[in-house]
């Protein structure tokens, strides 16, 4: 189910403090890299990625790639930062990002 407008503003408020968990580099995407942004995705729920390459249309593939392999909502991109979203099946509270910041979420 696509993200709405207004919840893709209040996770891009919460993904302001938060630090990419997985660089991708000009290499490329691993099946290990994938599996990494898939636990990061189950654990966090809300995740910011960084993607080191120079062209934007590599960049912009890559980030679209990650995002089907993982079948998460890509949130937004910045520059070299994409923010991602996937609900997690069993939400951690100790983990969740949307449980920590959740003051910034209006439910």
């Amino acid at each position: 189910m696509p993200l709405t407008s207004a919840t893709k503003k209040q996770y891009r408020s919460i993904a302001h403090h938060l630090d990419p968990v997985v660089i991708v580099s000009e290499n490329g995407l691993s099946d290990g890299l994938i599996a990494e942004v898939d636990r990061a995705l189950n654990d966090h729920e809300l995740i910011k990625v960084r993607i080191s390459v120079a062209d934007r249309e590599s960049k912009n593939l890559l980030i679209e790639e990650i995002r089907r392999l993982t079948n998460a909502e890509l949130v937004q991109t910045i520059g070299k930062m994409a923010v991602l979203f996937r609900a997690a099946d069993e939400q951690n509270a100790r983990l969740s990002n949307l449980v920590r910041y959740e003051h910034y979420l209006n439910r």
